[in-house]
């Protein structure tokens, strides 16, 4: 992804994150303490760690959240409506 696609997903609410998520098929699964857990019934997990819905995260918190976690490519943010 390059650096303009990264520059569209800076200001992502934690709430808008989680709307994603539950689209593409995660479930909550449990809470400890303010991470929240997600799983994927494909074995990918996510952990959100935010106290309001409308906080945002640093980019490389975000970067890790989509690429490493829950493995989204250019395509699955444009699905799932989160590049504007």
């Amino acid at each position: 992804m390059s650096r303009l696609e990264w520059d569209k997903l800076r200001n992502v609410r934690a709430k808008d994150l989680v709307r994603a998520l539950e689209r593409d098929g995660f479930l909550f699964r449990r809470t400890r303490g303010s991470h929240r857990r997600y799983g994927h019934s494909d074995g990918r997990r996510v952990t959100l760690s935010f106290k309001q819905g409308g906080d945002t995260f640093a980019p490389k918190t975000l970067k890790n959240i989509i690429v490493d976690q829950a493995r989204w490519g250019e395509e699955d943010l444009e699905r799932l409506g989160m590049l504007k």
